[in-house]
């Protein structure tokens, strides 16, 4: 194993260890559930927005490492971010994990973000990797 690939494992390892922003948010503006059922992972994303942009985002989840670490990663990353910034950063995120050239992943410019970067080793962890972030999206349109 090279050393970016162990220290990318340590990122996500750390995350889900000790993850950021874990918790209910209350009061929030908006929150949605997110299920894989091909492998039982949860996560429920909270969010408040202050503004016309994102106040503050929570999440509460059980699952494996990389949901759980891609969860605690996104709320790092997300906060005082518009709606169509967060669109333009889930993107980013798509575009890391499934697209058909390596992607360009820099922990100086993306932070612990480029750590998913390995995900796209196993595509059926992509779900696991994006569900948290399907969620946000679904509570910043208004979810309940």
């Amino acid at each position: 194993m090279d050393d970016l690939s162990e220290l990318y494992q340590d990122i996500i390892l750390d995350h889900y260890r000790h993850p950021r922003h874990a918790g209910e948010l209350d009061p929030c503006t908006g929150k949605a559930e997110g299920f894989n059922p091909l492998c039982g992972d949860k996560v429920t994303v909270y969010v408040r927005k202050d503004d016309g942009k994102i106040g503050a985002v929570t999440f509460v989840g059980e699952g494996c490492a990389i949901s759980q670490a891609s969860a605690s990663i996104m709320t790092s990353q997300v906060e005082g971010m518009s709606a169509s910034e967060f669109a333009e950063k889930l993107e980013e995120v798509k575009r890391m994990l499934t697209a058909e050239e390596e992607p360009e992943a820099d922990l100086s410019v993306q932070g612990d973000l480029a750590a998913l970067a390995g995900v796209r080793q196993f595509p059926a962890r992509i779900k696991c990797a994006t569900l948290a972030w399907h969620a946000l999206e679904e509570a910043l349109e208004g979810g309940t």
